[in-house]
């Protein structure tokens, strides 16, 4: 009897390989002709991991540590492989917790609680350690359990946070990977073996420690480690919200809404945004003499209800405040510069008719009267309708615009009359103890149910231009937020819990043929995590309005 085989198309070519092949022997047929390594495997437009067998003709593709999916397991899988040196040097009776927090530089803050120092000795073991397992090319192994099981399994190993998590998992099976006898539960896929895992660095940072890896542009080199303190506070300062309301992971915050309801944990948390706020407008008012509130944040950080709510709070401290879009200073559309793609690139500096901002703020500042631009977005055009202003002694400019932390933005404006505030939303809410929900992950859901309610747009083209908006970011406005005066986050603990009742019915009105696909299957297991809860408790002047609707500004 022959032996069945199956056909599939790679790079252009059809090849035979005998049913039940496993990728990874594939795959090792074509290491070089790749510029970066490939970590995972397309079927037919299903990401498969390499220890997964041919079974039927078709399409298979290759993912790279240079892509974007490649790069996320990638960096995935080197924390898992931290975790395991972690507790192999410092031994499982020596630690009660080790803590994924958050991002930093382009690596991951990590705490250990436990009979542990974090000293440059301890990070030098555990190095040595983790490289010994690349050398090894340990498999890293997938199995699946019942969710019972998995509850009893992380019970046992100290895994509280897991635990709590798959008590509200719907699904009957779960996921685990394995390093030797080291076995863990991660959201997304592994490599097939630590050989990939090469390129990584350690430092000791903040009483924790900083898993350092490559970006996704450049995926076989590590940059240096630069700290971004204030960013650091933000996040640092955040976390402790979230563990005041007890509810710093999701099954925390699941347990929190299934025992006691949504109702207080949704006032404690606008409380604390309000309050921090009003701290904001009593400091711009101690620094004396500030006449231009710059702000800038990455896409869906809720700017613009963050500037009139700050409004609010200057007005109350007896300032007069104004706001002013820099968007309304747009080029004529003709003259908006391409990006490489020959399409209108408004997100660079250039797309702003700087001079002219600067020539009205000047004048402004001279107590002139000045009538103000309005852009005309169908039409592409700027024009004039009458708005005039003239500053007093009391007014004050809100500006926003996603350039406002760059100076060449208001080179002529003198320093001492500027007031800098960085705004994002950094979700202080994990997983659990070693998934971080990524920030972007979270402006992009608030994306995509804002850009379906106020244009229309479908989840698949909000998705289909998500990696253009954050290169747009990385360029524009990342660079910058270390030179602000003052950051402010927007990320509301309870927020994912209500966008998953917008966002699932458009996520999946994407079907599996189309490219998006894949993004909106992951961003619907991830929602899945999350015990929904209404929005009609939501306050009227709440960030989080401005992507559901509702809210008591014209945004």
């Amino acid at each position: 009897m022959s032996e069945k085989m199956v056909s599939v198309r790679i790079l252009g070519k059809t090849k035979t390989y005998p049913y039940g092949t496993p990728y990874a022997q594939i795959v090792k047929e074509y290491e070089g002709i790749t510029r970066y390594p490939i970590v995972l495997v397309m079927k037919d437009n299903k990401l498969c991991e390499l220890h997964k067998k041919l079974k039927k003709d078709g399409v298979l593709e290759f993912v790279t540590t240079g892509d974007e999916i490649g790069h996320s397991t990638y960096k995935r899988s080197t924390s898992f492989l931290l975790l395991k040196a972690v507790y192999h040097v410092a031994g499982h009776e020596n630690i009660r917790k080790v803590t994924l927090h958050f991002s930093v530089s382009s690596g991951y803050y990590y705490t250990i609680d436990g009979n542990v120092k974090i000293t440059e000795e301890f990070l030098a073991q555990v190095k040595t350690y983790m490289l010994e397992l690349v050398e090894q090319r340990l498999p890293i192994l997938k199995r699946s359990v019942s969710t019972n099981e998995a509850i009893e399994i992380f019970h046992k190993y100290g895994m509280y946070d897991k635990e709590k998590l798959f008590r509200f998992r719907r699904v009957s099976r779960v996921n685990l990977y394995s390093l030797g006898d080291f076995e863990d539960y991660f959201y997304g896929f592994m490599v097939n073996h630590t050989g990939y895992l090469k390129h990584f660095e350690l430092y000791s940072y903040q009483g924790g420690l900083v898993l350092q890896l490559p970006k996704r542009e450049s995926p076989e080199t590590v940059p240096a480690f630069i700290p971004s303190p204030k960013i650091f506070q933000v996040q640092r300062e955040s976390e402790k919200w979230g563990e005041m309301v007890q509810s710093d992971t999701v099954g925390e915050l699941n347990q929190q809404i299934t025992r006691e309801g949504a109702n207080q944990l949704i006032l404690i948390a606008e409380a604390l945004q309000e309050s921090k706020i009003s701290q904001i407008a009593e400091q711009i008012i101690r620094s004396g003499n500030k006449k231009f509130i710059m702000i800038a944040g990455p896409s869906s950080s809720g700017k613009t209800t963050f500037s009139h709510r700050l409004s609010i709070q200057l007005a109350a401290h007896g300032l007069k405040p104004h706001p002013i879009g820099v968007d309304n200073y747009f080029v004529n559309r003709e003259d908006t510069p391409l990006d490489n793609n020959g399409n209108y690139n408004f997100e660079c500096l250039e797309a702003i008719d700087v001079e002219k901002f600067n020539e009205d703020m000047l004048q402004l500042l001279k107590g002139e009267r000045v009538e103000l631009p309005q852009f005309n977005f169908k039409t592409g055009q700027r024009e004039y309708r009458g708005d005039y202003l003239q500053l007093g002694k009391e007014d004050v400019l809100v500006i926003e615009g996603i350039h406002c932390l760059n100076d060449k933005l208001s080179h002529f404006l003198p320093v001492e009359n500027k007031f800098k505030i960085y705004i994002s939303a950094l979700t202080q809410l994990n997983v659990d103890e070693h998934n971080r929900i990524p920030t972007t992950d979270g402006r992009l859901i608030r994306r995509i149910v804002r850009d379906a309610r106020t244009r229309g747009a479908s989840a698949k083209t909000t998705i289909a231009m998500w990696n253009s908006v954050r290169r747009g970011e990385e360029e524009n406005i990342f660079p910058y937020q270390e030179s602000a005066d003052v950051m402010f986050n927007s990320a509301l603990i309870y927020e994912l819990a209500v966008l998953k009742l917008y966002a699932e019915p458009l996520l999946f009105s994407i079907g599996p043929g189309e490219p998006e696909y894949n993004e909106a299957k992951r961003l619907l297991k991830f929602l899945d995590y999350f015990v929904g809860i209404p929005g009609e408790a939501i306050p009227y002047n709440s960030i989080l309005r401005e992507f559901v609707g509702g809210g008591c500004f014209d945004v």
